[in-house]
């Protein structure tokens, strides 16, 4: 249950399971090209699509070296670890970054962002970690921000890493220039492929203004894709193969079948957690979906309680970052995650619990059943 890696659906696992074939042979071609096909379908894009061989932190770096030059001005707002490294990165940039930055826990509002395009006639980009996982917040306004990045065609570039394919997105009817995610997340496939699409619009300016970098230059990754259906540097062959797998059955259960099982069980989750006497750490209305972190109960120690629930009862859960070590643990709500996976979380959280002296509520797995009768 931890916010990725991601328990791996044994068909995908399966898939990896292939002799090794050439990079450059038409036995790779029908591989990457279907897997960029279904790699759009799940963006939801007509953009261009390249299957980086990657962590997330990879094709985030490649958003941010291809698209921003020194002096470009940036916004993006910086709520916890992950939208702190990538308003790093834009900083090692060179960029002027305008930081909006809350409390962890809360969101900035699109009132924030407003007033700050507001205030900022010249911005170049605007970024966002869409989904911050080391908080458990979520920002639900990515279908309003095309209003203010249309202003001055500056471009706007979603870090989905922690939740693509687990939450409702449009990266073209939202007017999104660049996201990407990591397969390991919502995506129940193996770390190691990372995801990143680019519109027509992106794609003009970074092959006009192709960065000093090699492997992270997507201008050759898209002229290898157009001249022959190859990626520029030798891939990731067994996680591909894994990575389509995944992709199909993404595709085969809906994405809009798969939205919803991933809202009923946060939901369930949050209610069954709640109702054992656990508070959640974000802010009610910017609670993510797909990543449920709780403070911990007054005295419970953080390393005793995971390894409790680890030893005991075989669940994994993730601890805190940063100053939140210590402080909070976090609950993933991803990837293949059903009835099953909460229910039995619930449980071996609340038994983890009593064992370590601190009373729980027993009605905690009504509570969540409830919430889940839907699926």
């Amino acid at each position: 249950m931890l916010p990725g890696p991601t328990n791996v659906p044994e068909r995908v696992m399966r898939s990896m399971i292939t002799p090794m074939i050439n990079h450059r042979s038409d036995d790779f071609v029908e591989l990457y090209e279907d897997a960029v096909e279904k790699t759009k379908k799940v963006f939801q894009t007509d953009g261009e699509a390249v299957c980086l061989s990657a962590s997330g932190t990879g094709a985030v770096e490649a958003s941010v070296i291809n698209l921003i030059k020194k002096g470009d001005k940036v916004i993006i707002p910086v709520n916890g670890e992950f939208s702190g490294r990538l308003a790093q990165m834009l900083e090692w940039a060179g960029a002027n970054v305008v930081k909006l930055e809350t409390t962890p826990g809360q969101n900035a509002t699109f009132d924030d962002v407003k007033a700050a395009f507001d205030n900022n006639k010249d911005v170049k980009a605007f970024y966002c970690v869409w989904n911050e996982t080391s908080t458990g917040t979520m920002i639900k306004y990515l279908d309003r921000i095309k209003d203010l990045t249309a202003r001055n065609d500056s471009y706007y570039v979603v870090d989905g890493v922690s939740i693509v394919g687990g939450e409702e997105l449009y990266v073209d009817k939202w007017g999104i220039d660049v996201c990407m995610t990591g397969a390991q997340k919502a995506f129940a496939a193996p770390p190691g492929i990372s995801p990143i699409v680019v519109n027509k619009r992106a794609k003009k300016y970074m092959m006009e203004n192709p960065p000093n970098t090699m492997y992270f230059n997507l201008s050759r990754y898209f002229k290898y894709y157009e001249e022959a259906k190859h990626t520029p540097f030798t891939p990731a062959l067994p996680l591909l193969y894994a990575y389509r797998e995944a992709l199909s059955m993404i595709l085969e259960e809906g994405l809009d079948a798969r939205i919803r099982r991933h809202r009923i069980c946060s939901q369930a989750l949050y209610s069954g957690l709640s109702a054992i006497g656990l508070t959640p750490f974000a802010k009610e209305a910017d609670r993510s979906t797909v990543v449920v972190a709780l403070n911990y109960l007054e005295g419970l120690e953080d390393k005793k309680f995971r390894n409790t629930l680890a030893e005991k009862f075989r669940v994994l859960v993730a601890g805190g970052f940063g100053n939140l070590k210590g402080k909070v643990f976090r609950v993933g709500c991803m990837g293949e995650v059903n009835k099953y996976h909460v229910m039995r979380t619930i449980s071996s959280i609340s038994s983890t619990l009593d064992m370590m002296g601190y009373k729980t509520n027993p009605d905690a797995l009504r509570v969540a059943e409830e919430k889940l009768k839907p699926l």
